[in-house]
């Protein structure tokens, strides 16, 4: 029985020390992380990336107006209409030449999905008698080249939407004044060369007059 006991308390004292030697060694590991850990060292990034310039297309011209919006395309082959996004639709006059256009892209992808000129000829209609949407033909210019497109337009309410018919009409107004200031620039410059022609031509009939006299005088 003694024997048993010693052998016991032998156990229990080789378990004892067995552990207190484990928690040493796990806080000499940790002491020896923690200091791997505070180093302080500095790793340099492997790749720079520096700011680059990005430019929109905007940069000369200005904010007619900017407005959240829904646009369609009416598919011709297959007779019906197809989204083309939720965006931002804006009306940008250009600084110099006063030229209005309408440009929309796509929400997140910013994808430009219209983009065409603002002309007098183009007239804003209601769809389907709602108050929220017009449709307008267009040459459009989105996809890169340019096509005949029918598009439709819906807002949010109808303040929106007539808010929008009322800026659009507003740039058809200056694009059509801007218009005919040109042609009638054009006319005035056209009688201008045509007085200029007249005149050339009186002064190169004088011109044989005068070699004739020179001729028979010698």
């Amino acid at each position: 029985m003694a024997g048993d006991e010693e052998k016991e308390v032998k156990t229990v004292s080789e378990t004892t020390t067995t552990s207190e030697a484990t928690e040493e060694e796990t806080e000499d590991s940790s002491k020896v992380t923690g200091e791997e850990e505070d180093t302080g060292a500095q790793i340099a990034p492997i790749v720079k990336l520096e700011e680059v310039a990005v430019s929109t297309g905007e940069e000369n011209e200005n904010v007619l107006i900017d407005m959240r919006a829904k646009l369609y395309r009416f598919d011709k082959e297959g007779t019906q209409w197809k989204e083309r996004g939720v965006g931002q639709v804006k009306l940008l006059e250009h600084k110099s030449t006063k030229k209005v256009r309408l440009l929309m892209r796509q929400n997140r992808t910013l994808k430009i999905c219209a983009n065409h000129m603002v002309t007098a000829s183009t007239q804003l209609q209601e769809h389907a008698g709602s108050d929220k949407s017009w449709v307008w033909h267009a040459q459009d210019y989105s996809d890169g080249e340019l096509k005949e497109e029918l598009f439709c337009m819906r807002f949010g309410n109808f303040e929106s939407a007539q808010k929008f018919k009322d800026v659009y009409e507003s740039a058809q107004e200056k694009v059509s004044g801007t218009t005919e200031e040109k042609d009638e620039e054009t006319d005035s410059a056209a009688d201008l060369m045509g007085k200029l022609s007249v005149e050339s031509k009186s002064d190169d009939a004088a011109v044989p007059e005068k070699a004739d006299v020179t001729k028979d005088s010698s």
